[in-house]
């Protein structure tokens, strides 16, 4: 097994796909809208992908957040509100925004776990300053790090109370960056203490978590030349080090613009400074080859990670009623406007 993450292109598997996960045997895969139309073609898609890595274990990614960044949808899925919508009850009253987040995570665990997908990459814990790119905006909790981390912790129980596994993101912090990831490399230019004040916070108190996510941020604090995911100062010193995480570490996105070079050297330097997982998305095969041709096998300290979480999979899930859950968190997300 290779400690590779990749994305296919469409419904089903192609010939050329299927032979490639075959002969490398990616650790996960991730989907997205483009491989989404039906329940019942998603769970076909997911068992062809475990096939084919002949990997029954194998983890298997979606961003379902809700708001903007949800890849199931109606009419065959429910819609769910931004992150913001949870934080707008805050005010209200902390503990049933608390309650409106588990439910809605609950909700979603509930949805994935019917088509086989085992991850959810959420809960987002950047909190956003004045001015920051929009790409985090309302995907966040709100903006201070005590709702962030209060409603992460609630949105992460959700999803692991109903079989689904978390991934915090995007870790140290992506909320004070000036670009979107995506199409340009963000620097931030913050102190450590401010940092450590604010950004980091929520990332540390769910240091406990068993998946997290890399940003292709600068921190200039730490590291002037590269970004987190590539920066063994970042995750050695603050990732696993101020901020305790000894879940699976896993690179965001390796064809998104902030990082540059060749797809194998992109990979590798991921690898060699502390990720254990390298994720790759949109499903280019051009791109695939190169990042799997050549890759080791999972190192031993990663895979001892992945085993912990493939256990916890296998755990059962708690009771649950859908229908009141939804009814309870329809009344409380009305209570917030």
């Amino acid at each position: 097994m290779k400690p590779l993450i990749f994305g296919a292109k469409g419904h089903r598997l192609s010939n050329q796909e299927a032979a490639f996960f075959a002969e490398h045997r990616p650790a996960g895969f991730i989907l997205f809208r483009r491989n989404v139309d039906t329940p019942d073609q998603v769970r076909a898609l997911v068992e062809e992908m475990k096939r084919a890595a002949d990997n029954p274990g194998a983890l298997v990614l979606i961003d379902q957040e809700g708001g903007r960044v949800a890849r199931l949808r109606p009419p065959h899925w429910r819609e769910y509100p931004r992150a913001a919508a949870y934080g707008a009850l805050w005010p209200i009253d902390p503990d049933l925004a608390g309650e409106a987040a588990y439910l809605g995570a609950r909700l979603i665990a509930d949805d994935l776990i019917r088509l086989g997908i085992n991850v959810d990459c959420l809960p987002v814990l950047d909190v956003p300053v004045p001015g920051a790119d929009n790409i985090i905006g309302d995907r966040a909790y709100g903006t201070s790090p005590d709702i962030v981390m209060a409603l992460g912790r609630a949105a992460a129980d959700g999803l692991m109370e109903g079989g689904v596994m978390p991934i915090i993101k995007h870790i140290p912090g992506h909320g004070r960056a000036m670009a979107d990831s995506h199409l340009a490399l963000p620097v931030v230019e913050a102190s450590r203490a401010a940092l450590r004040g604010h950004d980091f916070q929520p990332f540390r108190a769910l240091g406990d978590m068993p998946l997290a996510m890399t940003a292709h941020v600068i921190f200039t604090a730490y590291d002037r030349e590269n970004p987190a995911t590539t920066s063994e100062t970042v995750i050695r010193d603050v990732i696993r080090g101020e901020m305790g995480f000894d879940g699976v570490l896993m690179c965001d996105d390796l064809s998104m613009k902030a990082l540059s070079g060749s797809f194998a050297g992109r990979r590798d330097a991921a690898l060699a400074q502390g990720c254990d997982l390298v994720l790759h998305c949109n499903g280019e095969m051009d791109e695939m080859e190169p990042i799997a041709a050549g890759c080791p096998g999972i190192a031993a300290p990663a895979a001892r990670r992945l085993e912990r979480v493939v256990t916890a999979l296998g755990k059962a899930r708690k009771p649950f009623d859908r229908g009141q859950a939804e009814a309870r968190l329809d009344a409380l997300l009305a209570m917030g406007g």
